[in-house]
């Protein structure tokens, strides 16, 4: 853990037994951190004092993401071992385990109310679990390659899901088939996020672009330009102005989220960027790269990083 105004260390979280590979604060109380492990453990923290609260034991493989619901009272993991498992925060046991993809779970995003819970898989398809029975109550399965990502809008009106296959698609979480699929991509579709009011979809590509689509007509509304490798990974800031993105080339890269106008390169990392975030006010960003470092980006003025 650091602080992010003078970059000084304050605690290190050891215990892990291999790679530590995702980590998720329990937003927006910041009093807790889950990270997860080739060593197919995830451990809670105490974010005060680093002290290790419980030890998640259960998956056979690798976990590979992990999140907190919104009301950060569980925990859910997806693993290589094609499971996705619920957990109690405040005892460390284990509620219910998610079976049923038949690959990796490489993604896991509750809805804003934390009633349901998509995972998505290299299977091809994405799940749909009722938090309450931990049963399966629609599997998405029209895509033809593995899935990169899968996620719940604002509402859990909509699901959007992006693959390897060069596509994303628009799903009503309550039906099997799609609503709409989103081509133009010439490569494998990386990531995608949506704004904080559902309106808007971004897509990331190993082909070097964003998309944006306006969310009620399905347009693309912009497209991201700049980047001369792969783009790994997008976000909005809060206030759906902006678009941040990662990409392979060394670079972050800042733009206007209704033109798509590119307004700043951020460069200093000598290799590939594979993490990026807005803090809360969108008046910080912290990326993470190959390079072993991580920069905090810091708008002084308002307009530039």
């Amino acid at each position: 853990m650091w602080d992010t105004e003078t970059g000084t260390e304050l605690l290190t979280l050891a215990g892990h037994q291999n790679i530590l590979y995702c980590l998720a604060f329990n937003n927006p109380f910041g009093d807790r951190i889950a990270t997860g492990s080739f060593d197919k453990t995830a451990k809670i923290w105490d974010t005060n004092n680093g002290q290790c609260l419980a030890t998640l034991k259960g998956h056979t493989r690798e976990i590979v993401c992990l999140t907190f619901d919104p009301h950060a009272t569980v925990l859910a993991t997806g693993s290589m071992d094609t499971t996705a498992r619920i957990w109690d925060v405040e005892t460390g046991q284990a509620i219910a385990t998610l079976a049923g993809h038949q690959g990796e779970v490489i993604s896991l995003n509750f809805s804003s109310e934390g009633d349901m819970i998509v995972t998505g898989s290299f299977d091809s398809t994405a799940k749909v679990w009722d938090i309450r029975t931990g049963q399966s109550v629609n599997t998405l399965d029209e895509h033809t390659a593995e899935l990169s990502n899968a996620l719940f809008d604002f509402t859990a009106d909509y699901i959007a899901t992006c693959s390897l296959d060069k596509t994303c698609k628009m799903w009503d979480p309550r039906k099997p088939k799609s609503l709409f699929t989103f081509l133009g991509h010439q490569d494998e579709v990386l990531d995608i996020a949506f704004n904080s009011t559902g309106t808007r979809l971004v897509s990331v590509s190993n082909d070097r672009t964003g998309r944006v689509y306006n969310v009620a007509d399905n347009t693309c509304v912009a497209e991201l330009k700049g980047h001369t490798k792969s783009v790994s990974k997008c976000t909005f800031n809060g206030q759906n102005t902006k678009i941040l993105t990662a990409s392979e080339d060394g670079t972050a890269r800042l733009w206007d989220a209704n033109t798509g106008e590119e307004l700043q390169v951020l460069k200093g990392h000598d290799d590939e960027i594979f993490s990026c975030a807005f803090n809360y006010e969108a008046n910080t960003i912290i990326t993470g790269s190959k390079d072993n470092t991580c920069i905090i980006w810091r708008d002084i003025n308002d307009k530039t990083f």
